[in-house]
């Protein structure tokens, strides 16, 4: 009987000595708990600092550098319906040379070509709508166009350029030079407005019929339009800027003989998600555009005063698979012989769709030669 108390002691003894021992399992065991909960905090704090601050930041540098960097010799040019377009001419002289962008591009592509036969006459370029300095109306606005031809489609681009040529007071007849979907525009304005146009220039056109073939269809919509789309989702969440400061991603024009000013805004419409969008609203569309002028040719053929002239290189893109520049390259001499007998084909040696700032040189001289053709007409008569 008088060992009882003593081990009930001991067991006490082990009881306290249990929960000292537990006590520090818990304190481990809840710091494991704080320390986890803080690195998944910080971690949503750097989430979320890098989805919002590059947009941010990249939005603030759009406003200042749109502002700073149009081009001082262009205009903004009120085109009615609460529009207004970038239009940049530079030279004079008649008759006006009117160059229209490939698909997605602003008009600064044209940059080397103005140059040159400028010194010989006028040479405009300008912006299609929501490209480069042009600014698309929001969607709940309207110019009542859209009723008839889709916005992003050819119809719709003639109407503006159009309204555009007769803001500016451009004298006709011009000479209308396109590429891909530029020429697509020259070739649609061309047949409706022909009074104001004497010659038509194609540079790489893209024929209608090519979207009639599968394995260019999957090219475009499978696999072009889908990396525009990833460069437009990179402008807008400002990677597209990040990129550009660190080197990966460069502009289209490039060389020695740039001004920092072209250069910076290059790189601009690069990281511009307006315009990235509407350079992938183009080629979404091409597919209507093309049905659109293929109705307008056989609705109204070209008038026989309008001299045509298609310019190619060895391929239409270098970078596409063989069998594909061998596709567009049957359709293009099928589409001229069709549409245009009478039409001239210039072959441009080592060229392809770049051309108009790989190798300018070439679209100057044909063009010098058909503006000196012209001024050189009414002399003789």
């Amino acid at each position: 009987m008088r060992r009882r108390p003593e081990c009930q002691a001991a067991s006490s003894d082990s009881a306290n000595v249990n929960k000292k021992g537990q006590k520090p399992d818990r304190q481990a065991e809840a710091t494991g708990r704080v320390s986890c909960s803080s690195i998944l905090i910080n971690f949503g704090k750097c989430l979320l600092l890098i989805v919002i601050v590059p947009p941010f930041l990249n939005y603030a540098s759009l406003q200042r550098e749109g502002q700073m960097l149009l081009p001082t010799d262009g205009q903004m040019v009120d085109v009615g319906l609460g529009q207004k377009m970038h239009l940049l001419c530079k030279g004079r002289g008649k008759p006006a040379v009117i160059l229209d962008a490939p698909t997605g591009m602003s008009s600064d592509i044209w940059l080397h070509v103005q140059e040159k036969v400028s010194s010989l006459t006028k040479v405009c370029t300008y912006d299609r709508m929501g490209l480069g300095f042009s600014k698309r109306l929001m969607q709940n606005e309207t110019t009542g166009t859209e009723k008839v031809w889709g916005a992003s489609t050819t119809g719709r681009m003639v109407d503006d350029l159009h309204r555009l040529l007769q803001a500016a007071g451009i004298a006709a007849p011009f000479i209308l030079v396109g590429s891909e979907l530029g020429a697509l525009n020259g070739r649609f304005y061309s047949h409706i407005h022909d009074v104001q146009v004497s010659d038509l220039v194609l540079i790489d056109p893209i024929p209608e019929d090519i979207f009639e073939e599968e394995q260019w269809k999957e090219y475009w919509y499978g696999k072009l339009l889908p990396s525009l789309q990833a460069r437009q989702f990179s402008a807008a969440t400002g990677l597209s800027r990040l990129l550009i400061i660190l080197g990966a991603i460069e502009p289209t024009l490039k060389g020695e003989n740039l001004s920092e000013e072209v250069i910076q805004r290059q790189k601009y419409l690069l990281s511009n998600p307006a315009h990235q969008s509407s350079a992938v609203d183009e080629h979404y569309f091409m597919n209507e555009s093309v049905a659109q002028v293929r109705d307008i040719t056989k609705f109204k053929p070209l008038s026989s005063k309008i001299a045509v002239s298609m310019l190619t290189g060895d391929s239409f893109d270098e970078q596409m698979p063989e069998h594909l520049n061998q596709m567009v390259a049957q359709h293009q001499k099928r589409f001229l012989k069709e549409s245009y007998p009478s039409a001239s084909h210039v072959h441009i040696k080592g060229a392809d769709r770049r051309m108009i700032y790989k190798k300018p040189s070439a679209i100057s001289q044909h063009l010098w030669k058909l503006v000196s053709q012209r001024q050189a007409r009414p002399q003789s008569e």
